[in-house]
């Protein structure tokens, strides 16, 4: 499988991230955001509305499937998987590498 192909759903479930910038690796529990977990870790992601329709904290993906919980992308755009909103999206994959 490639790191753009949808996987089984794992939204659920606990999940990792890495932050590309910094090389930080976070386990995102079920019920924290993204970027809650990421803050935990020292890393900050910019935010503003936290509900996924401002788009401030917009991320390209680098590797792993987002699960879209936002309002902005186009289903065109959330099938391409190369950019997601982490303050609301979750994880498809199991892991996700965002250039953070």
């Amino acid at each position: 499988m490639t790191s753009k192909e949808v996987a089984e759903p794992a939204s659920g479930d606990s999940f990792e991230v890495e932050f590309a910038g910094s090389g930080v690796t976070v386990t995102v529990p079920p019920g924290v955001s993204i970027v809650d977990a990421a803050a935990e870790a020292g890393v900050e992601i910019e935010t503003s509305c936290r509900e996924g329709t401002c788009g401030t904290c917009e991320s390209e993906v680098i590797e792993g499937v987002p699960e879209h919980r936002d309002s902005l992308l186009t289903p065109d755009e959330q099938a391409a998987n190369d950019v997601m909103f982490p303050c609301v999206s979750r994880c498809l994959s199991g892991r996700l590498v965002i250039d953070r």
